[in-house]
């Protein structure tokens, strides 16, 4: 990624707190700890998770030896996002200052870093703490210049956060943020209550969560995600979604809409969990993965397979909503041919000018 100075929400320092940030979350994710605490104080970042913790005798390894982390063997771990094993590491490598606490069972231990090497390693002691890690880190100005945490970057990444992971509470500087309904509450907060063409479609399954609805702009505005990453640039999942969307929109009202009458004015959050996602670059912001694990169902089939009866069933049951549907795609029929004829009566207009222009006088007449 770019390492930039904060001004730009993906810049690196950004990505730092992520890397650390995520292994919270898996912890999370596999039922341990409902609870993580980020608070940024100018330039030092502490995250604190209640997790396992991290096995004391493990605690140096973990943070300063590749590939030493759990997630290789563990089938729970495979639909993580930290899979190539940098995370902490990078961030222990990036930090001028690095420290880890792990407390397991009454007993913590803590080691200090700068720029990735061990300064002090301290010996296990007793602690009333409940059980968890704890990171403090301070980005290195050497190689992030100048650099300002940013907090609006930052709580639109915690929101995130909760967003994907329902039930989850991130206390950010002392503020709790937490998500009831998970991608219902992110498009919510992306939309205008009163500019959006019909309630939010809210659809979960294994593996995969869905929320859609219609505005009246042109474009489609669609957020995705993969194992709990934010993939700006989309990829395979987005278009699984797109096309699946299409076809079962069509079949539902046996009609066969333009795909582009059917998107417009989309807005959607799409979320799925994939085992050994593959991405198209380092940074994670575009998925790759044809299949959502090895071996297993195709990106195409999974999405298809889900949208076709989650999203039938709804609209069968819900027919004030299917009518509103129904009725924003016919407004993008009629507008589309509607501009389609507009263009063609300008462009004819166009001709016949240059046709008629005076000062476009025959070339013969100049060439005697």
């Amino acid at each position: 990624g770019k390492l930039g100075d904060g001004a730009s929400p993906d810049d690196g320092i950004y990505v730092l707190v992520k890397e650390v940030l995520d292994n919270c979350i898996d912890e999370y994710t596999m039922g341990y700890g409902k609870t993580v605490e980020l608070t940024i104080d100018q330039k030092q970042v502490t995250i604190r998770d209640y997790g396992r913790g991290i096995p004391l005798g493990k605690v140096v390894d973990v943070v300063s030896k590749i590939n030493t982390g759990a997630k290789y063997d563990s089938k729970a771990f495979q639909k993580s996002v930290g899979l190539n094993g940098v995370g902490t590491k990078a961030v222990n490598a990036l930090s001028h200052y690095f420290k880890v606490t792990a407390v397991r069972e009454g007993k913590e231990k803590t080691a200090e870093f700068e720029r990735g090497v061990l300064v002090k390693e301290h010996k296990e002691t007793k602690t009333a703490e409940g059980n968890g890690t704890m990171v403090v880190f301070t980005p290195d100005e050497t190689v992030f210049k100048n650099y300002k945490f940013h907090p609006e970057f930052l709580e639109n990444q915690v929101w995130n956060y909760c967003f994907l992971n329902a039930g989850l509470k991130i206390v950010f500087n002392g503020k709790s943020y937490l998500s009831k309904n998970g991608l219902l509450d992110l498009l919510q907060r992306k939309t205008n209550a009163d500019e959006i063409r019909y309630p939010i479609i809210h659809l979960t399954g294994d593996d995969i969560e869905l929320a859609i609805t219609h505005n009246n702009d042109y474009g489609e505005d669609i957020y995705s995600f993969v194992n709990g990453q934010h993939t700006t640039q989309g990829g395979t999942h987005q278009q699984a979604f797109r096309e699946a969307y299409v076809k079962t929109v069509r079949e539902f009202f046996k009609k066969d809409y333009d795909a582009s009458d059917i998107r417009t004015g989309i807005v959607a959050a799409v979320s799925v969990r994939v085992v050994e996602p593959v991405f198209e670059s380092q940074t994670k912001t575009k998925l790759g993965s044809l299949t959502v694990e090895p071996d297993g169902a195709s990106m195409k089939q999974f999405f298809n397979d889900f949208i076709s009866k989650a999203l039938d069933n709804f609209l069968h049951r819900n027919p004030a909503i299917a009518d509103a549907l129904k009725k924003r795609i016919e407004q993008s029929e009629r507008e589309r041919k509607e501009m389609a004829g507009i263009k063609k009566l300008a462009n004819e207009r166009a001709k016949k000018a240059n046709l008629h222009n005076k000062k476009l006088r025959d070339c013969r007449v100049h060439l005697n």
